[in-house]
């Protein structure tokens, strides 16, 4: 059951610029990319359907990389390996899919931020995320293939509580200026550089997301790669 599959809802029309929905987490098998849900319209607001979670430093960083441009979808020397841990702000390369489009980036979490519940208000969640804590995965995408990139995503992000637990998922539909997500820009070839961010909720104040993991393929959910 993939984590991606789950996540879908329908969207009404009431009246506000963004909305979010829970994502469920812990199915561990399969890495179906459906990619990300588009950006929602002003109009766009949660179903009143989805009753249950559907449980999903900044910018400045700067990188380039360290091994030869790789196109296509071949795994490049050096590349990561499932499992593998890396240093909040360490590059990891590797071959990325999305969709039908394939080629090679550099990606590296360059921090995991807390914020505050009250971020959370604009979605109109309720009890659904109440004592949750929002915790803002920012990373950095670097094309380093030949295949332009455009308008492809790097989804398959989340974070993993202190205990190594998986935090709970969401998924913002429309433009959250805490966490701006959108799909890679137009013209995002060989060196172009830009930076995503993904939402992680702890249960509670008194609770961390200390890591984050990519899972999208070549990787699977839980055998991903690691930034803490």
């Amino acid at each position: 059951m993939s984590t991606f599959s789950t996540r879908r809802t329908a969207l009404a029309a009431t009246g506000v610029a963004v909305a979010a929905v829970l994502a469920l987490s812990g199915c561990k098998s399969g890495n179906e990319d459906t990619g990300p849900a588009k950006s929602a319209s002003p109009s766009a607001a949660p179903s009143q359907s989805a009753s249950q979670p559907a449980t999903n430093p900044d910018p400045g960083y700067s990188s380039s990389a360290s091994a030869p441009a790789t196109g296509g979808g071949a795994a490049p020397a050096g590349a990561a390996k499932a499992g593998q841990q890396f240093k909040i702000g360490e590059q990891a390369q590797f071959p990325f899919t999305s969709g039908s489009t394939k080629g090679t980036i550099t990606l590296a979490v360059t921090a995991i931020e807390k914020g505050q519940p009250d971020d959370l208000a604009p979605f109109k969640l309720g009890d659904k995320v109440k004592g949750m804590v929002p915790y803002y995965i920012r990373y950095q995408v670097k094309n380093v293939g030949t295949t332009d990139l455009s308008f492809t995503s790097v989804g398959h992000i989340k974070g993993h509580l202190g205990d190594g637990s998986e935090a709970q998922d969401l998924l913002v539909i429309g433009k959250f200026d805490k966490c701006p997500n959108d799909s890679l820009p137009k013209g995002f070839t060989n060196g172009q550089v830009t930076t995503g961010c993904a939402v992680a909720l702890a249960p509670s104040a008194s609770t961390t997301v200390a890591s984050a993991e990519y899972w999208g393929d070549p990787f699977t959910l839980g055998k991903g790669l690691t930034w803490k």
